[in-house]
């Protein structure tokens, strides 16, 4: 598969408690054919995640690859956000 026909999706990090795994969150929008209501759609998918640079709530792009395991067929590409940590947090807002 050529680098240019994967696919490429962003999601939300939901959980990060396996090794070199994280499980993103990608939400999908779709229009109702009869009715066109917006309609919402979310797929959790498992993506491997070479260095564990991704953690929970942060904003990722991942990439179709070849197999990884059983479920991972998706790559960790790169954080686009970071979730701000609560301990910086409270020094920002001055607590």
């Amino acid at each position: 598969m050529a680098e240019q026909n994967r696919k490429t999706r962003i999601g939300r990090v939901v959980s990060d408690k396996m090794e070199k795994t994280v499980v993103v969150l990608v939400q999908t929008t779709k229009t109702h054919p009869l009715y066109k209501k917006l309609l919402r759609r979310t797929t959790r998918l498992l993506a491997h995640d070479e260095q564990g640079t991704a953690r929970l709530g942060d904003v990722v792009r991942i990439i179709e690859s070849r197999p990884v395991s059983r479920l991972k067929h998706w790559r960790v590409v790169e954080v686009l956000e970071h979730k701000i940590p609560v301990s910086v947090a409270d020094e920002v807002a001055g607590a």
